[in-house]
């Protein structure tokens, strides 16, 4: 293995890490504020919030992904794994995490567009949520098949 590895599973950690964590905190924290505020107030909250987030979480994606073709790359030997059963498991969180990548880029595209109402902010980030505690699972059950 490479010396420089494991600073790259450090970045790919640290990204998942910011990314899981802002994703739980829209879903447990920010929904549950809007019994205690009224809409407009509820509103603005999540406007600064989701413009804060926009700054940064473009850069912290890019760096997730980009890292997690390096750890599949180096993991896998390129596509030599696949098949095994930690190749296929290490496929099926690829394919969570496309997914996520999916879910991200139409709520991006959607916000740009004006189209990203209530509803569909809290189902994004509800559905995103779910994928990454899967991602998350898989990751840490998969070093042990």
């Amino acid at each position: 293995m490479v010396a420089w590895y494991p600073w790259i599973e450090l970045l790919h950690l640290a990204c998942a890490i910011v990314f899981v964590g802002a994703v739980a905190f829209e879903v447990l924290v920010l929904e549950g504020l809007h019994k205690q505020f009224d809409v407009a107030t509820m509103q603005r909250i999540e406007q600064s919030v989701m413009a804060r987030v926009r700054r940064f979480m473009p850069v912290v994606v890019a760096l997730l992904f980009l890292s997690g073709f390096v750890i599949f790359d180096v993991s896998c030997d390129g596509l030599q794994c696949v098949g095994s059963r930690f190749g296929n498991w290490l496929v099926l969180k690829v394919v969570l995490a496309f997914g996520v990548l999916g879910v991200f880029v139409s709520a991006v595209r959607a916000s740009k567009r004006g189209k990203m109402d209530i509803c569909r902010f809290r189902n994004t980030h509800r559905v995103v949520l779910a994928l990454m505690v899967g991602i998350v699972f898989i990751a840490k059950t998969m070093r042990f098949i």
